[in-house]
């Protein structure tokens, strides 16, 4: 296992980590795109600065698109060299995709956007057997909604979600870990919402 420490939002740290895994492994079977981050001041969409917008993009949207398109170039270059080869991509994104925060609006735009830049990819490569999912997080406890928790816990044992407890990063690992095993077939392009249920019982 290596650390290839970078920010996804620039072109030539996404660059980096790709060639230091060239480099140390040689090979590429997956790819999970994970990097996020909130709304810089969580600002009203009436005061939201261009800046905030910029980078909340630059790293929810831009940093997996792009990371995608050069780890997708390499894994079609092991394919073709290598007639048993597999791999697949995986976006993590959020619930945050499909609702409405206007203290926030930047952040859920960058997931509505990664959730059909998904589509997209699973289009382009399913010629090549490179299959390309969404899993969709719910309430998830960890750093980020550390200042959030009190608010959520109330929320939830009033019934915002059907399962009433925090989801946690095994939660969404667990799903990660099946679709890297290419146990979920003949699904690309789909969506896999890890939330307790969130995303129906809102809809009841």
């Amino acid at each position: 296992m290596i650390y290839c420490r970078g920010d996804v939002g620039q072109s030539d740290r996404r660059r980096v980590i790709i060639d230091q895994i060239r480099e140390h492994f040689g090979r590429l079977h997956l790819l999970v795109n994970n990097a996020g981050i909130t709304s810089p001041g969580r600002l009203d969409l009436l005061e939201a600065t261009e800046v905030a917008f910029d980078r909340v993009m630059a790293v929810n949207l831009q940093g997996a698109f792009h990371l995608t398109q050069l780890a997708a170039r390499w894994m079609i270059d092991q394919q073709q060299l290598d007639t048993e080869f597999a791999s697949s991509i995986i976006n993590i994104s959020s619930i945050s995709a499909e609702f409405a925060s206007t203290n926030r609006g930047d952040y859920c735009i960058s997931w509505a956007c990664l959730s059909e830049t998904t589509k997209q990819w699973a289009a382009r490569l399913a010629d090549y057997g490179i299959a390309v999912y969404e899993i969709r997080p719910g309430i998830i406890q960890t750093d980020m909604t550390k200042g959030v928790a009190e608010k959520y816990d109330k929320l939830i044992a009033a019934g915002l979600t059907a399962e009433r407890r925090w989801g946690t990063p095994a939660d969404v690992g667990k799903a990660v870990a099946v679709l890297a095993r290419g146990e979920f077939t003949y699904a690309t392009g789909n969506t896999i919402c890890i939330d307790g249920g969130l995303n129906f019982k809102q809809r009841l």
